[in-house]
């Protein structure tokens, strides 16, 4: 039997290259768009590459942008795939305030260009389209816990433009009959995790506070309130999504929800700092109980014009209908995350991470 063809923009990033070691498992055919860069940014899939670039035995990679739609229709006319996952995207929600044009540009009209060039292809009938959503979609939410029929109220540049691209997979899915699917996917975080996104901006802080590297943490808004899972477990539920028998949108969170806070206090603690704060606004700080030591502080350069204060998600409808639920703990999120930062600092985590139990 011939192998499903698959198409990951993205696959370079956290979640991209998660979801390529999942297909290859499958016993999928892997292709991934890469852009061409000054600077080599493959490390989470190198090991899934081959020598001569074919897709045996890996990935074969492309190189294309999703600002370039002739790159896009040659793409997908050459690899026809029968799975397509756009998971490429400016996807910093602070940088958006700062380049809302360009994140426009690839968030919008990307995924735009993906589903003309489907239909343009003649592949409507037989290649089936994820659109990477995102919780930042609800922004100011109007009801709590989030669900597949809460109304939308994007605060940035990011939130907007995916929020166009949302509507534009439903209106491909409605006016051309594409298998066209959305996975709204709250917080997901890992090791992979890009390191000016606030976890893992935590955690390889503490790595280097520990080796002397850095003496503080400096952070924005600490009392946001985000639904955290583990990318590993979400890129199943975007396979599970195209794997339905009808086209349909998809909510993947854990329905917990914790602050930046509880996060910085979990990390650090598990290196047995002792996180108290003193002081309030931009004068507030973390120090170590033990040592009296300031570790965290406040710098409101980090702040948002508009802030998303709270976000948890309702996976009621993914776990119903594809059989999916997060199985990795916030704790043992965290856990891993840290580990990892150590041994990338060459720090032993037996020696720094002291005994718990994670799944509490």
């Amino acid at each position: 039997m011939e192998s499903k063809k698959a198409l990951i923009t993205g696959i370079t990033g956290q979640d991209g290259s998660y979801l390529a070691e999942f297909l290859i498992e499958k016993g999928y055919e892997v292709h991934g768009m890469v852009r061409r860069s000054s600077s080599f940014n493959r490390g989470h899939i190198e090991h899934l590459t081959t020598k001569n670039g074919s897709s045996e035995d890996g990935i074969a990679l492309h190189y294309g942008d999703l600002t370039d739609p002739q790159n896009i229709d040659n793409l997908l006319a050459t690899i026809r795939p029968q799975e397509i996952y756009n998971l490429a995207a400016q996807s910093h929600v602070a940088v958006s305030f700062k380049t809302a044009e360009y994140t426009s540009h690839v968030n919008a009209l990307g995924p735009l260009r993906i589903l003309h060039s489907i239909v343009a292809n003649g592949l409507h009938k037989t290649c089936r389209f994820y659109q990477a959503s995102t919780s930042e979609m609800f922004g100011k939410v109007v009801e709590t816990p989030q669900t597949e029929k809460t109304p939308f109220y994007p605060r940035s540049p990011y939130g907007i433009s995916k929020l166009f691209a949302y509507w534009t997979t439903i209106n491909y899915r409605e006016a051309f009959d594409v298998f066209a699917c959305n996975g709204i996917c709250f917080n997901h975080e890992s090791p992979r995790r890009g390191e000016n996104f606030v976890t893992r901006k935590i955690t390889l802080s503490l790595a280097n506070i520990i080796t002397g590297k850095q003496k503080t943490l400096r952070l924005g808004n600490i009392d946001s309130l985000r639904d955290w899972g583990y990318a590993a477990d979400y890129v199943k539920g975007m396979w599970a999504t195209l794997q339905n028998d009808s086209p349909e949108d998809f909510i993947f969170a854990t329905g917990k929800q914790y602050s930046v806070r509880d996060f910085i206090d979990e990390a650090f603690g598990l290196c047995g700092y002792d996180i108290k704060w003193r002081g309030e606004g931009t004068d507030e700080v973390g120090f170590d109980k033990n040592s009296g030591q300031v570790l965290i502080e406040i710098d409101p350069q980090y702040y948002r014009p508009a802030e998303v204060d709270t976000l948890i998600g309702n996976f009621d409808k993914a776990k119903i209908q594809l059989n999916w639920q997060p199985e990795t703990s916030f704790k043992e999120l965290v856990y891993l995350m840290v580990e990892a930062d150590l041994k990338a600092n060459n720090l032993d985590p037996k020696k720094y991470i002291k005994l718990c139990d994670v799944n509490n």
